[in-house]
């Protein structure tokens, strides 16, 4: 099932479902008229917080991402919710980037290069249960 309104996306949490999420962050940049290096880095980002939650969040069950984008001031907001169990991608600690990468423990990877293109990353647990993320990037 998907879910639009005029400020967000609503999904079941399928993998398949990537490519719609990816649409959605395409049409609000161009609402927004962000240029493609910006839309680039919020479909990057959402994508790997999405994969996440997917992937860690809801491993033997299904739920649901919602994924919200707005313009405020000169910045673009990202909001990423789920009702998976809690995770904190703020509290996760940067990869040791001085271990040779094939000797490095996978993962970890994606929510550090993240933090590295956006302006802000903020996480809280939602009152109903699971997570909201902020993203914020330049716009």
């Amino acid at each position: 099932m998907v879910t639009f309104n005029p400020d967000s996306l609503q999904i079941d949490a399928e993998l398949a479902d990537l490519e719609t999420i990816r649409q959605y962050i395409e049409r609000r940049a161009a609402l927004f008229q962000l240029d493609r290096s910006t839309t680039y880095d919020i479909q990057l980002a959402v994508t790997e917080l999405v994969t996440n939650s997917l992937v860690h969040g809801y491993p033997q069950s299904h739920g649901w991402i919602e994924v919200q984008m707005e313009r405020q001031s000169e910045e673009i907001f990202v909001w990423v919710r789920d009702r998976a169990p809690y995770f904190d991608p703020t509290q996760r600690p940067a990869p040791d980037l001085s271990i040779p990468l094939h000797k490095r423990f996978p993962g970890g990877m994606g929510i550090y290069l993240t933090r590295q293109i956006v302006l802000k990353m903020a996480h809280r647990s939602l009152p109903e249960g699971g997570n909201e993320t902020t993203l914020v990037f330049p716009g």
